[in-house]
């Protein structure tokens, strides 16, 4: 095996896996070394030259010439006698400068030389991707879908290296097959058995905000601040978002025109509704806003424990609260208040409040009702059934018996 030939097949290396060459050049020089001190006992003697340019090696090994008979280390030194067999002009205390080629060493060392190459160029690049990538969390990354699992999803990015997606950081109207195209945000980067391990999501809230820096030049030039994001994925987000400059409105920028904006975000979550809301200092205004598209009549608020009573039409409850729920709970998230909403009562309207039937109704079942917003036996009434089982945590005979007993009261 010739010295170019070897330096090729190490050149392989470093094109394939994308590491620098004075890296790649340090780490021959190494592997190397290291033959030497195997073969002669010590490299201290040795210089090992890689070109750079075209990859060729050179081992030049110098000794000290003594006198015969003197000669302590045949590693260090070497006789006038063997010398002038070489070059007859050296004398004694001369430096006698010899290269030393790859098949002095043997196949067998040479093959051994490149295995470890091989090993060290390998763990070089699982460092270069996990320093790569450690830097890059919170970014957005674009791969493609190689297999799909049960529990996570592998993607390849466009340098070949393995992205792994579970379940749980996928929108669950995400569905995949393999070749398709896939945003996500890197989440996070982990060494497991010296391998990178590096985890992409499209359920975090850095994704979504990632999306708004590349659809509102405003955000990304630091001109419209997103204060925080909550979500729901796949179901709903809120996104509240501040203008140093008072002649941007923060959230028309976000929206666009006609929503040319936020539909490509959407369209990307898969249809996940998202309002824009503007951020303020004023808690009882933060809190009405959050609760966007409901129109809140008057809110209460304690600010030691963190609770709000907002206080609705009842048109305006279930606007509230959301399908599922999600527009109170993200609100609640967003706003870092414990948000208790209360239908009131117009004028004219006899209603009956749920704690008066504690005789006849179960308390942790009127507790249930309270926890989405139900405090009144025609609130209740006002939904259907099927909405209340999808509602709470009961059981579609117990909605019944408790529909029973409020219809009761009112014949």
């Amino acid at each position: 095996m010739s010295n170019i030939n070897l330096i090729d097949s190490f050149q392989e290396f470093k094109e394939f896996k994308n590491i620098d060459r004075p890296t790649v050049i340090s780490v021959l020089e190494e592997v190397f070394r290291s033959m030497i001190r195997k073969k002669y006992g010590t490299d201290e003697n040795c210089d090992v030259i890689v070109n750079p340019d075209n990859g060729d090696l050179e081992i030049w090994r110098t000794r000290t010439v003594m006198e015969d008979g003197f000669s302590e280390d045949d590693d260090l030194e070497i006789e006038l006698a063997e010398v002038h067999k070489i070059d007859p002009d050296l004398e004694v205390g001369d430096d006698f400068i010899e290269q030393i080629t790859l098949e002095s060493f043997g196949r067998r060392a040479i093959l051994a030389a490149r295995q470890t190459l091989v090993s060290k160029i390998l763990e070089l690049e699982k460092d270069e991707i996990f320093r790569k990538y450690k830097d890059r969390i919170g970014e957005i990354v674009t791969g493609e879908v190689y297999q799909v699992w049960k529990k996570e999803t592998l993607v390849i990015d466009e340098d070949g290296n393995e992205l792994l997606m579970p379940k749980s950081e996928q929108i669950p109207a995400d569905y995949y097959k393999k070749g398709d195209s896939v945003r996500a945000v890197v989440l996070k980067v982990d060494m497991m058995n010296t391998n990178p391990k590096i985890i992409i999501s499209r359920t975090a809230p850095e994704f979504l905000q990632r999306l708004f820096e590349l659809e509102v030049p405003e955000i990304f030039d630091g001109l419209i601040t997103i204060k925080k994001i909550v979500r729901e994925p796949g179901e709903r987000a809120k996104v509240a978002v501040e203008s140093y400059d008072d002649r941007i409105d923060p959230v028309g920028a976000c929206v666009g025109m006609k929503g040319s904006r936020i539909h490509g975000i959407v369209r990307e979550l898969k249809n996940e509704n998202i309002d824009v809301i503007n951020f303020t200092t004023n808690s009882s205004l933060y809190i009405q806003r959050a609760l966007s598209p409901a129109r809140i009549t008057s809110i209460k608020l304690d600010d030691e424990d963190k609770r709000a009573a907002v206080y609705l039409k009842p048109d305006q409850v279930s606007l509230a609260i959301g399908r599922g729920g999600h527009n109170i709970k993200l609100a609640g998230k967003l706003t870092g208040y414990e948000i208790d909403v209360y239908r009131e009562a117009e004028e004219g309207d006899e209603d009956v409040d749920l704690e008066e039937f504690t005789d006849e109704i179960d308390s942790w079942i009127i507790d249930e009702f309270k926890r989405i917003g139900l405090d009144t036996a025609k609130s209740v009434l006002a939904l259907s059934v099927d909405e209340l089982v999808k509602r709470t945590d009961l059981e579609d005979s117990t909605i019944k018996e408790v529909m029973a007993i409020l219809r009761a009261e009112f014949e």
